[in-house]
């Protein structure tokens, strides 16, 4: 018999490379031999696919099997070739036909009873195969509905080997597999749906319209924010409520943030959500946590994974220092490239962070002299934590004041006043969000750029031609002379500039707008 083909899939981070899985069975002592580069539980698939073809009701052959996963230099980690080496052995042994198999990508794990498991990354790795021009795939059943998110896709979902195998044109004996209650756990777990995204209205918000505005200037830019304030101040209620009013995600977008759910083996559900992801990891989290990592399969991390949304980091100072400053590359790149001695994997982290952190360790209040113990040794060393070079990549600072009992009746006399001024909803900030980014995106017509905080600072003020000019800029060009802003600092303020202007309908910046930029910049009142 000749030698039988397929292909898998083999994933390095998001990218995915096609491998052909060649099977060749000869005359000699048996065995069963994988090469390829294969690591350690892609190696077990021999024991794996010999016990589920036997139970399946179709036993490998007492010879010697060799299976190749070319190309042979490319690493191949876990167990999603477990199929694709099953079925291309049975093709070699005549029990399927080894065309109809050459056709097909085969992804799946198998169980010692010839179940097919549900595997992570199914989503990236069918994107891949769709890329690569192949179009049908077979996945487990567990998997049909988050490959079928895959535009183009051909799915065939089976639940075990045997039903691969008659799929394949094989004719096996009339004693069906029972795989009994055991499958279905496993397979409604898979099936589950995402975690909602924070839930909560803007309206909730009291402290009157500072906090309001800099959320919807955050949100036209896509800027990075700085939430300092007291305890109880709500910082967090303003973070969560900072995805309810981002615009929705593109198809394209969604799909790179399914896949990365994917690939970190979240659920996804049966559709993809066009939200924006919202990532609050906690602060004892490692840098492989925050970028991703793994010592055989390389995950995606919280960075990664908020990205087209929000990484909130609640009480910054306390996170350590090595984790925070890893995101200072991936805020100026937008992405992640994690080494390792024989890959480098590449995701994407385009997400806008938001830093929530008390003034000092005893929390203190609205002033240095309200209700704080500490040294101002202690406060300096507690907030140089968030090193500054971090902190010069945030566009806007904000001071969150402690709620009194004025501000609160002040708020809620207000609804009842007559005319007054309702507070502004989720809805309404989303509104007036996408309308200052379709502006920004006329402006950016032809340009790789969306938003305003993706402008490079040289193309900003050179070619691009969106320097507000001399006389607008005069404050600010004060400020990076006496070393009030660095040059990063600089460009920045005028990004959040053209954000401003944007919300109010303004063709350029003016003065005003730079002053109000330099301001929140700065951490002064918006």
């Amino acid at each position: 018999m000749p030698v039988a083909r397929t292909r898998a899939i083999a994933l390095v981070g998001l990218a995915g490379s096609v491998v052909e899985v060649e099977a060749d069975l000869s005359s000699q002592l048996p065995a069963f031999v994988i090469i390829g580069l294969p690591d350690t539980a892609l190696g077990e698939a021999r024991e794996r696919v010999r016990s589920a073809a036997t139970n399946a009701g179709c036993a490998l052959p007492s010879r010697r099997l060799t299976v190749n996963l070319s190309p042979a230099a490319l690493p191949k980690h876990g167990s999603a070739f477990d199929l694709a080496i099953g079925l291309s052995c049975l093709a070699a042994a005549g029990t399927v036909d080894p065309e109809s198999v050459a056709r097909f990508v085969h992804l799946g794990e198998l169980g010692l009873d010839g179940r097919l498991r549900p595997t992570h990354g199914i989503l990236p790795a069918v994107h891949a195969a769709v890329r690569a021009g192949h179009e049908r795939i077979m996945v487990p059943v567990a998997n049909a509905a988050e490959a079928r998110l895959v535009p183009g896709a051909e799915i065939v979902a089976v639940a075990t080997l045997r039903e691969a195998v008659e799929r394949h044109g094989g004719r096996l004996g009339p004693e069906p597999l029972r795989l009994g209650a055991a499958a279905e756990p496993a397979e409604r777990a898979t099936a589950a749906v995402p975690a909602p995204a924070p839930e909560g209205d803007l309206a909730d918000v009291i402290g009157g319209d500072e906090p309001i505005q800099a959320l919807l200037v955050a949100a036209a830019g896509g800027h990075h924010l700085l939430l300092t304030g007291p305890p109880g101040a709500g910082k967090t209620m303003l973070a969560s409520r900072l995805p309810g009013i981002l615009p929705d995600l593109s198809a394209e977008a969604a799909l790179e943030v399914a896949s990365l759910r994917s690939l970190a083996g979240h659920p996804i559900g049966e559709t993809l959500s066009v939200r924006p992801p919202f990532e609050a990891p906690h602060h004892t989290a490692s840098s492989a946590a925050m970028v991703g990592g793994g010592s055989r399969v390389i995950r995606p991390g919280a960075a990664a994974r908020a990205s087209h949304g929000v990484l909130f980091l609640d009480e910054a100072p306390e996170f350590p220092a090595r984790v925070l400053d890893a995101l200072r590359q991936p805020l100026e790149s937008g992405r992640i490239s994690i080494h390792r001695a024989n890959s480098v994997a590449t995701f994407p982290a385009r997400f806008q962070l938001v830093l929530a952190a008390n003034p000092c360790p005893c929390g203190g209040g609205d002033s240095p002299d309200e209700g704080c113990t500490c040294p101002p040794a202690t406060k300096r060393r507690y907030f140089a934590r968030i090193s500054g070079p971090l902190l010069d990549r945030v566009d806007l600072r904000l001071w969150v004041h402690r709620v009194t009992p004025t501000r609160l009746m002040m708020d809620r006399d207000r609804v009842h006043e007559p005319g007054a001024r309702p507070a502004v909803t989720s809805r309404e900030a989303r509104e007036k969000v996408l309308r200052a980014r379709e502006t920004a995106a006329r402006r950016l017509a032809g340009t790789p750029w969306r938003t305003n905080a993706e402008m490079p600072g040289p193309w900003l003020r050179g070619e691009g031609g969106l320097h507000p000019g001399s006389v607008a800029t005069r404050a600010l060009d004060l400020s990076l002379e006496r070393g009030g802003v660095t040059m990063r600092g600089y460009d920045r303020v005028l990004k959040v500039a053209w954000t401003i202007a944007d919300l109010e309908g303004a063709e350029r910046p003016t003065d005003e707008h730079v002053g109000r930029a330099l301001a929140m910049r700065m951490g002064a009142a918006a």
